[in-house]
Parts: C-alpha cells; sequence; structure tokens
C-alpha cells in the first residue's frame, strides 16, 4: 500500500480524483489541514463518484500531527518542481509517503526542509507544473509498477 499525502488541497474535484485514485490503487489518502473547501463537498463527492465510501482516508490538523504517524522518514517523498532527482530515478517500496503540496503554490520551504527526499516530475518548460491529479497518478503508476501488480489484489 502506497500513502498519497495531500497538504492543504484547494480544489475539490482535485482531491475527489485522487481519491478514486487511491481506491482504485489500494493507497491510502492522507489529507492534512486546511482544506480550500469543505470535506462533504458536492464537488469532491461528484468527482470520487460513488468510490469515496471505499477509500482509507484520514485527516489532520497540521504536518506536526500527520508526522507522528510516519514510521520511517526515509520512506518519504515530497513532490517539488524544484527538485533535482526525478520521481523516474527513485526506488519506491510498499508503504512509501509519496507527498504533494497545495494546488496554488506546492509545498513550502518548511515542509520541504522537514525532509531529504526531494522529486520532482519531468516536464516541459512551457508549463510551470502539471495538474496535482495527473502528477499523483504519474508517481503513483510508477512506484505500483516497481512494487509490483502482485501486491494489488484487484488490478
Amino acid at each position: 500500500m502506497l500513502n498519497i499525502v495531500l497538504v492543504e488541497p484547494e480544489i475539490p474535484n482535485n482531491t475527489g480524483n485522487i481519491g478514486r485514485l487511491c481506491v482504485g490503487t489500494e493507497s491510502k489518502l492522507h489529507l492534512i489541514h486546511p482544506f480550500g473547501f469543505v470535506i462533504n463537498d458536492k464537488n469532491l463527492k461528484r468527482s470520487g463518484l460513488d468510490y469515496w465510501g471505499h477509500l482509507d482516508v484520514s485527516e489532520y490538523e497540521n504536518v506536526e500531527a500527520w508526522m507522528k504517524n510516519i514510521p520511517d522518514h526515509s520512506r518519504v517523498f515530497l513532490m517539488s518542481s524544484h527538485a533535482e532527482k526525478s520521481y523516474l530515478e527513485n526506488d519506491f517500496q510498499d508503504g512509501d509517503w509519496l507527498v504533494f503540496g497545495k494546488e496554488s503554490a506546492g509545498l513550502s520551504k518548511e515542509v520541504l526542509g522537514l525532509f531529504e527526499n526531494h522529486l520532482t516530475i519531468p516536464m516541459s518548460k512551457l508549463i510551470r507544473s502539471f495538474n496535482i491529479a495527473n502528477s499523483v497518478a504519474f508517481v503513483v503508476g510508477e512506484a505500483k509498477r516497481q512494487i509490483g501488480l502482485n501486491n494489488t489484489s484487484s488490478l
């Protein structure tokens, strides 16, 4: 199982889409407050369709509260457009934590400073970043490929 972490998500449709991806890949979703929406927002539920009830999700009041649940900080990978190492160069393991920042600004310098493993998604210089739901899909897809589909019973 992978742990997908959204720090201060702002757009309910993205979070709903990521929730649906988590259900489909048997990953756990971790949401860190504050949110830019209410958790029962109709757009959140619509994006997650009827899968939201099957989602393994935890909410945390802040980054510090979330960090108390991480058994091995060396297995936390923060996604940043400023990182030098590509997610395609990383060796993922079952149980890894994949951390994504809010849509408008990414991860803060404070959060980036808490962990050593920073990864980027290669992209054209014509854009600043990918949509967060697409970014999560890229990284989860590669991590699941590396871990092997044998660990996912429904795929």
